[in-house]
């Protein structure tokens, strides 16, 4: 009898926790959401964007281009976009917004993108692999890879600020583009976001 009323019980709940359900609307992936407050998709877009057309804005792209123009070498720096490291007060997925700085450097097409970031490790895993198994006309050869001019790395700081109902979230994002050979500094940008949360 008991398991009867405990069965019937649950029955109950569950029909009344389906009838208040959640309601999900889809939505093209450019919309700006900005429900919490927190970092988010739009803020990486909108911050790799804005960074990497400072970045391309540099006198370091110039000052390339001129030393390499008696030489049959490509005329496009090679990139490797490195870490990023989130030293805010939130949990921020830095693999999106490194990926988003990627996007943008490989669209405006005055930059190469070089794998990084463990990519590189499964490239040179699939070459060796086809060493063995792919058919000598069609295997990759060793040696050939483009070596990278620059790593890109940076940071992102926060600070909050509360009071009553109200937040304060300042983010400060800071890019530093540094050459691979004399490990000197190319270009250094930084951009701030500001948001306040009212409850």
């Amino acid at each position: 009898m008991w398991k009867m009323i405990i069965l019937l019980a649950a029955v109950v709940v569950l029909g009344v926790l389906g009838c208040g359900g959640r309601t999900v609307t889809r939505t093209e992936t450019d919309t700006v959401t900005d429900l919490s407050g927190r970092w988010n998709d739009t803020d990486a877009r909108m911050v790799a964007d804005s960074m990497v057309e400072q970045c391309l804005s540099g006198d370091w792209l110039d000052e390339y281009v001129n030393r390499r123009s008696g030489e049959s070498y490509q005329s496009k720096p090679t990139i490797v976009v490195g870490s990023v490291f989130n030293r805010s007060s939130e949990h921020i997925g830095t693999e999106v917004f490194m990926n988003e700085i990627e996007r943008a450097l490989l669209e405006s097409e005055r930059v190469q993108i070089a794998a990084g970031r463990g990519e590189d490790v499964e490239i040179r895993e699939e070459r060796a692999e086809q060493q063995m198994f792919a058919s000598p006309e069609t295997a990759a050869s060793f040696g050939r890879e483009i070596g990278a001019d620059y790593v890109m790395m940076g940071s992102v700081d926060s600070i909050v600020d509360e009071g009553g109902e109200t937040r304060a979230i300042y983010y400060q994002v800071s890019l530093q583009l540094i050459d691979v050979e004399t490990s000197l500094k190319s270009w250094m940008g930084s951009l701030e976001i500001k948001k306040i949360v009212e409850w």
